[in-house]
């Protein structure tokens, strides 16, 4: 299902809000900053990946 931004999917899914409680501070800040550019749990895992894709 997709939501009209990042808002609406962490209200609306408790699986998409605990992933994104577990990502790194800096990941949370990126996306929350470009929150109309996350509107699924795919989407969200997606734009986490990418952004930690340089770690480790």
């Amino acid at each position: 299902m997709k939501y009209p931004n990042l808002n609406a999917l962490l209200d609306a899914q408790p699986e998409a809000k605990a992933y994104f409680r577990c990502l790194p501070d800096y990941v949370r800040e990126q996306i929350s900053a470009r929150p109309d550019g996350v509107n699924s749990l795919e989407s969200l895992k997606d734009y986490a990946e990418n952004l930690t894709r340089g770690d480790g």
